[in-house]
């Protein structure tokens, strides 16, 4: 396990963009911005987040099959296709965000984005019936709905050799409980309130 020690703050929250937009922060679409719709508990990952994943995953992800289960404003997913990942499928429940992030993705040309408007839980299973891997996921659920551990034991089965899964929690503690589902976290951070970490599965190396 690492940690990210430039991430540790004194408690407080991290500061946001003004509500409505989030902006691309590398890659072919770098300061692109992305439409966030005004919702209750639609919370984009934070700027300085998205920075510190993309760099342990690689300033590049070109080929990599990227999943991201809990779009919501669609910045995780079409942060890793700005950085060249081939396919990107992002699922979200709520009409108005999957209808934004197809609006943006139309807008930016990226063909290699696929959105699926679907409950999380049952498109990841769908996707395991067709047989489906993933080199990178997403698991990003409302905190308040505590799914992280039904997500992550869903998209178990997604995870192609060496494959990553990105988790983000207000409970630090979450990250310590998933060691007993069978999770190693390979790189951990914190940024106020967010908690987050890079797993794989046991003994499975990460790329």
């Amino acid at each position: 396990m690492k940690t990210d020690p430039s991430l540790r703050q004194s408690g407080r929250p991290p500061r946001h963009r003004p509500p409505g937009e989030v902006r691309i922060i590398g890659g072919l679409w770098k300061r692109s911005k992305l439409a966030v719709p005004d919702l209750p508990g639609l919370r984009p990952t934070p700027d300085r987040v998205r920075e510190t994943v993309f760099n342990w995953l690689g300033q590049t992800l070109s080929g990599r099959r990227v999943l991201d289960l809990y779009a919501g404003s669609g910045a995780l997913g079409i942060e890793a296709a700005s950085r060249g990942a081939a396919t990107v499928v992002l699922v979200e429940q709520h009409p108005r965000c999957a209808a934004a992030i197809d609006a943006a993705a139309r807008r930016l040309g990226a063909t290699q984005v696929e959105v699926r408007t679907a409950d999380a839980l049952a498109a990841a299973q769908s996707l395991a019936r067709l047989g489906e891997r993933f080199d990178v996921v997403f698991v990003d659920p409302p905190y308040a709905a505590a799914l992280q551990r039904a997500a992550l034991r869903a998209v178990a089965p997604l995870l192609a050799d060496g494959g990553l899964v990105y988790v983000e929690t207000d409970d630090p503690a979450l990250l310590d409980a998933v060691a007993t589902d069978g999770w190693t976290a390979w790189r951990r951070g914190r940024a106020g309130h967010v908690h987050f970490a890079l797993l794989h599965r046991g003994n499975d190396i990460a790329a």
